[in-house]
C-alpha cells in the first residue's frame, strides 16, 4: 500500500505490518483513505480527530445553508393605501432574504365577480416591487382567492452587490474641497 503520513508526505509503498508498526510507533491510527487505487492509500492520522473535524465542517455548512420557503402575503380587494404600503414593504423584504412570496388576494361576497379588482392589486404589487423580484406564477383566480406569486432576482441581486462593492470601494478615497468665505475675500488661516 502507498503510505502518507500525519504530515501529508508520501513514505511509499509500504507492506501493512510495516504501516502499522510505523503508525503505533507516531500512537495514530493508520486509515485507508483510497481503497479503488492501485496500490491502495492509506494515511497516518488520529482519526477521532478527523472524525470530529468532518462533523464540524458538516455542522457549518449546515448551519451556513439558505433556507428558501414560500411566504404569504394575503391582501383584500378594499384595502387601504397604508395596509397596502406596509403589506408591500413586508413582501419586499422577504425577497430580499432570498424568499418566494405567494400573494393572494382575498374575495369576500360578491367582491369574487369583480376579479379586475384583484388582478390590479397585484399588477400594483409587482409594480412597487419593480427589478427586485419577477413574477413566477402569474395571477389567477383559484375559487374565492386570487393568487400571484413573486421570486427574488437573482441578476438584480447580484447586481446590487457589485455596485454596493464598487461604490465602498470609491468610498474609500475621500476629496476636500475648500469652502469659500462668505465676503469674499480668502479665508484666514488658524494660528496656535
Amino acid at each position: 500500500m502507498r503510505l502518507v503520513d500525519p504530515d501529508g508526505e508520501q513514505l511509499g509503498i509500504k507492506l501493512l505490518p510495516e504501516a502499522l508498526a510505523i503508525a503505533r510507533d507516531l500512537d495514530l491510527d493508520l486509515v485507508e483513505v483510497a481503497p479503488g487505487a492501485n496500490p491502495p492509500v492509506c494515511r497516518i492520522m488520529d482519526f477521532g480527530k478527523h472524525k470530529f473535524d468532518e462533523a464540524q465542517r458538516a455542522k457549518e455548512s449546515k448551519r451556513k445553508a439558505v433556507h428558501v420557503g414560500i411566504k404569504e402575503m394575503k391582501y383584500r380587494p378594499k384595502i387601504g393605501p397604508g395596509d397596502f404600503d406596509t403589506k408591500t414593504r413586508q413582501v419586499a423584504k422577504f425577497l430580499e432574504e432570498g424568499h418566494k412570496v405567494k400573494i393572494t388576494i382575498m374575495f369576500r361576497g360578491r367582491e369574487v365577480f369583480h376579479p379586475e379588482l384583484g388582478k390590479r392589486i397585484l399588477d400594483r404589487v409587482a409594480e412597487k416591487i419593480g427589478d427586485g423580484a419577477k413574477v413566477e406564477a402569474e395571477p389567477r383566480l383559484d375559487g374565492r382567492n386570487m393568487t400571484m406569486v413573486l421570486a427574488p432576482d437573482k441578476r438584480v441581486k447580484q447586481a446590487k452587490a457589485k455596485a454596493e462593492a464598487e461604490a465602498e470601494a470609491v468610498g474609500d478615497v475621500v476629496l476636500e474641497v475648500p469652502t469659500p468665505s462668505t465676503n469674499g475675500a480668502a479665508a484666514p488661516e488658524a494660528t496656535q
